[in-house]
């Protein structure tokens, strides 16, 4: 009888992993406060708007907590709605505007952005234009333009820059003895870039001023610049299409919208003061 029984139980607990599981989406209810719904949908929304460290918690753990906080909120907003005063009203609007704009330019950079606009991108840029040239330089900084005469005037005379670069320079490539590495044009100030293109290698110009004090430059080589593939410069393109792409739809939105502008005689100033007093 007992291997029957127990012959049994196994032949049911097969069966019931065998069937299927209740369908279970957005629309699920998880629990009811009042009498209103709140919804898987509402659990899932909630998570995406955790940061990283919350969504690394246990799947029972997380769970748990927002179906709480959702509840706690639910129970509060009852109250909370019957609070709501006209700059409450106002806040709630302009938050619903807000997401809706935002909505309408998420869709418009989604479309914007695809792997043909991102190649054609790449191809307008890159594919047809003459190499670039990369400069590898060193510098001495110092406040004072008397101080940089004096160390170009030491340099001329056979002192080795890399040694007065790390016992004057004020930046922090004094340690390498002034080496600032490989860059390209539009990385570097422009008094300072005019200075280094119109060295040859090896040479050392003349005190060059900046925002930052009294340059000491020496062009130590060139080179031609690879061309660079499409996937290491995809993040930059991208966020040039989305930058476009927003500013279109938001120029098309307004060109389409029938917009009157009626703040004619307003004092701006009157924001600064307690509108809802009364």
């Amino acid at each position: 009888m007992k291997m029957r029984a127990c012959g049994f139980a196994l032949a049911l607990l097969g069966a019931t992993a065998a069937l299927p599981a209740l369908a279970q989406d957005a629309s699920t209810v998880v629990a009811t406060v009042n009498g209103k719904e709140i919804t898987l949908g509402h659990l899932s929304v909630l998570r995406d708007q955790l940061s990283e460290q919350y969504r690394q918690l246990p799947d029972d753990v997380l769970f748990k907590g927002l179906l709480d906080q959702v509840i706690q909120q639910t129970a509060l907003a009852t109250e909370g709605e019957s609070l709501v005063a006209k700059r409450d009203e106002l806040t709630l609007e302009n938050d619903r505007r807000a997401y809706m704009a935002g909505l309408a330019l998420q869709t418009a950079v989604k479309a914007a952005v695809t792997d043909e606009a991102l190649q054609k991108a790449w191809d307008a840029r890159y594919k047809d234009a003459a190499p670039a040239t990369e400069y590898n330089a060193s510098h001495i900084l110092v406040a004072e333009e008397e101080e940089a005469k004096k160390l170009k005037a030491e340099i001329d005379n056979g002192a080795d820059f890399a040694e007065l670069a790390r016992a004057h320079s004020t930046d922090g490539s004094a340690q390498g003895g002034g080496s600032l590495g490989w860059f390209g044009l539009g990385m570097m100030v422009k008094p300072f870039e005019e200075a280094v293109v119109a060295l040859k290698a090896g040479e050392v110009s003349a005190p060059a001023q900046t925002q930052f004090g009294w340059h000491i430059v020496k062009l130590n080589e060139t080179r031609q610049a690879e061309t660079p593939k499409l996937e290491d410069v995809k993040a930059e393109l991208t966020m040039e299409l989305e930058q476009t792409a927003v500013e279109e739809k938001i120029k098309a939105a307004e060109a389409a919208a029938k917009i009157e502008r009626k703040a004619d005689g307003i004092d701006p100033a009157i924001l600064k003061s307690d509108l809802f007093k009364n």
